[in-house]
């Protein structure tokens, strides 16, 4: 962590500190390692609740706006579709892992650009896809 040198009645130290916890310190003399109480009170952190709204859980639940248009998901490399983690009706988080597909020998996961719900999946397993074809429609 930090290194110190300090010179006490003439005789040189290299003090390092490796680690704290809590009141107990672990550091090193000129190479020999030592466990130090320190004298100070330990402050313990305060975790804070979190206050979450109730996420709707079905489909049917989620407003949907009249005219409203969907968004598609889009391949962004060309490759093959590995496996659909989504199905019509789902309801996604951005960041939920939509697909995977094998593109340049490695397995991608296509992730939800935003919160929704899947529509209609234009893919199955095995399908060969290009740059920019449509995976999937979310609402």
């Amino acid at each position: 962590m930090k290194k110190f040198n300090f010179k006490i009645n003439g005789n040189q130290y290299g003090v390092e500190i490796k680690n704290i916890e809590g009141n107990i310190a672990k550091i090193e003399v000129n190479g020999t390692p030592y466990d130090i109480e320190i004298e100070q009170e330990v402050k313990t952190s305060k975790t804070p609740t979190i206050v979450r709204k109730v996420v709707p859980t079905k489909a049917e639940d989620i407003e949907k706006k009249e005219g409203g248009s969907s968004t598609p998901v889009k391949a962004p490399l060309p490759g093959k579709i590995m496996h659909i983690k989504a199905k019509p009706g789902d309801i996604v988080k951005k960041g939920d892992v939509l697909l995977v597909m094998e593109a340049m020998k490695m397995e991608n996961n296509v992730m939800a650009s935003k919160d929704g719900v899947v529509e209609t999946v234009k893919v199955k397993p095995g399908d060969a896809v290009l740059e920019g074809d449509v995976l999937l429609e979310m609402i």
